[in-house]
């Protein structure tokens, strides 16, 4: 037996993922893409489309999913598979009604969530992180390949029903802007699948032999005028989002989804926050300071926030801090709301304003992440920049780690 082979036969001491002796059989790299439940999908386009930037990649109709008489009294049926760099999606906005009927979620839950999803280094990785949390007991949501987007993947659930994914593999869009066809979709995978599996280019390869045409994919339009020097580019809005997250949750019970998060999913814990009373736990998957960080319930009236939703924010980082100043002014003047929120509760980012879509939610923007090394310490509190929301300066002092951390690829237009 080869040694990726053995990742699940090797359990007295653990697991050996390519090469490396890990106690689980698979290691998240990075937050991939987010996703809400909205009442309106296409009234939030807006917002998330024309004032933020991101373009649709592909669109989901449920149509088919629910006998049609159900479905007319449920409302909206199409979602958006939405991007803001060269990966298929980040960020996705689906019907709340009908996907909770779909899914039968209860139509009272405060989970808006649709998904959280984590990447992985392989096929493998995906495939054994399957059996690891299902022998372990937990929920699976789904598991094999999404298609729009063509990646691999596991939905474990975690204990309050945030459905999480691990991924590999997601579907990239080119210079030329056009996402897959979907007739190059040949095969609908409901579960793991193989190893070893046919690569991406054998797949082209079998269309391409087949006539498929491969222009024939979705191209998303850009919907306002570029008019803005965005460091040197002209772009429709005054910033470019380079990064998604961090994702906020409020929790029930922290020690269960702090298990959940740390021990299973095998997030690292940064340091942990007291704020009035309340225990916040900030987690990451790189070198970030936090890709997740977990509240308990009771903060979310306290701070004026959204009782619809367990989501106290979704986070998008843009290319630096004047691009920061001039998103916020951007929205103020295309009328969205914008809330400053006490710095203490998000260690690791110094400015940052939060920007509410039509459902409430709350997006975090900002322009900078402290980043953490080999041994795991972030930077002590003391040392970090003091933040005034009421006072934002012209410029910031440059920090041992600014603009360092995972860069964006590719052009910003």
């Amino acid at each position: 037996m080869d040694a990726d082979n053995s990742a699940r036969a090797d359990r007295r001491d653990g697991f050996v993922v390519g090469g490396v002796r890990m106690p689980r059989p698979f290691r998240i790299r990075r937050l991939g893409h987010f996703g809400v439940y909205v009442n309106d999908p296409e009234a939030n386009l807006d917002f998330y489309g024309r004032l933020l930037g991101f373009r649709i990649a592909d669109q989901i109709d449920y149509t088919g999913r629910l006998p049609e008489e159900q479905m007319l009294a449920l409302g909206p049926r199409k979602g958006y598979f939405t991007r803001h760099g060269t990966e298929h999606h980040s960020f996705v906005l689906f019907p709340k009604k009908v996907a909770q009927a779909v899914y039968k979620s209860p139509a009272d839950s405060d989970i808006t969530i649709n998904q959280i999803t984590w990447q992985v280094g392989s096929l493998r990785e995906v495939v054994d992180g399957f059996h690891w949390f299902k022998e372990r007991g937990f929920v699976i949501h789904r598991a094999g390949r999404d298609l729009p987007g063509s990646n691999w993947n596991v939905y474990p659930k975690d204990p309050e029903g945030h459905v999480n994914e691990l991924f590999y593999g997601i579907e990239q869009v080119g210079w030329d802007g056009l996402s897959k066809p979907m007739k190059l979709h040949q095969t609908r995978h409901t579960a793991p699948p193989g190893l070893p599996h046919g690569s991406e280019y054998a797949e082209v390869e079998y269309a391409r032999e087949h006539a498929i045409d491969l222009q024939s994919g979705n191209r998303a339009v850009e919907t306002g005028a570029e008019k803005y020097d965005v460091g040197g580019v002209l772009l429709a809005r005054p910033f470019k989002v380079v990064r998604v997250g961090p994702v906020r949750l409020f929790i029930d019970d922290m020690e269960q989804a702090l298990r959940f998060y740390r021990d299973d999913l095998g997030l690292m814990v940064t340091e942990e926050v007291m704020w009035k009373g309340h225990r916040c736990v900030f987690l990451r998957a790189n070198t970030e300071h936090h890709s997740l960080a977990l509240y308990p319930k009771a903060l979310r009236a306290e701070l004026g926030l959204a009782s619809m939703t367990s989501l106290f924010s979704f986070g998008l980082q843009v290319a630096d801090y004047t691009q920061l100043r001039n998103a916020v002014d951007f929205l103020k003047s295309e009328g969205v709301t914008i809330r400053y929120l006490p710095p203490e509760l998000f260690p690791g980012i110094d400015y940052c304003a939060f920007a509410l879509d039509h459902d409430g939610h709350a997006i975090q923007l900002y322009y900078t992440m402290e980043q953490v090394g080999w041994d795991g310490r972030p930077r002590p509190a003391e040392l970090r920049p003091k933040v005034d929301n009421a006072h934002w300066p012209a410029e910031v002092p440059l920090q041992s780690d600014t603009f360092l951390g995972e860069n964006y690829l590719g052009p910003w237009g």
